[in-house]
């Protein structure tokens, strides 16, 4: 549990990097219904740090991808959301590579011109023993570089992810 803690911590030293310097030209979106880039599928690729069945017992690191559709702006017309069906495959190579592949509802909210964040409730799908399917949640965050390119951090369950958003 501490090497986790250890890599989630280091995972993040970039976006806190990145953040400092773009706070001079932060401007609050998220009372701007629809004020975020315009995109059909946002692409992901990421690096996985699992810690939940099946990335645990040592087959805990890993490669994946999220492709994730917008739908529409968000349920609540007062602020700067949207909603997205995310699909992905998440691939952990150890002990015989066992694979997640997670299909998730993804409410955005857009705070500001560099920062958005998002919860995903859903469902995974993997070939390990015991179960077929597990619930899945995640939370995360994207620092923008521009309209087109994020980084993205992702926490929940079963596994921890950072990777670069394409949106498309």
């Amino acid at each position: 549990m501490v090497r986790l803690r250890a890599l989630a911590a280091l995972a993040a030293l970039p976006v806190l990097l990145a953040a400092s310097a773009a706070r001079a030209d932060e401007q609050s979106i998220i009372k701007q219904y629809g004020e975020h880039p315009r995109y059909v599928f946002e692409a992901e690729p990421h690096l996985d740090l699992g810690f939940g069945y099946p990335f645990d017992g040592g087959n805990w690191a890993g490669l994946g991808f999220r492709g994730t559709f917008h739908i529409a702006n968000g349920f609540v017309p007062t602020i700067n959301d949207s909603i997205g069906v995310g699909v992905g495959l998440d691939f952990a190579p150890g002990y015989g590579g066992y694979f997640l592949i997670p299909v998730v509802m993804q409410w955005n909210f857009w705070l500001s011109t560099h920062w958005s964040v998002f919860g995903e409730p859903g469902i995974a799908f993997t070939n390990a023993p015991l179960r077929a399917f597990d619930p899945v949640f995640y939370a995360g965050g994207r620092f923008h570089f521009t309209d087109r390119i994020a980084l993205t951090l992702r926490v929940g369950y079963p596994e921890f992810s950072a990777g670069i958003s394409f949106f498309l």
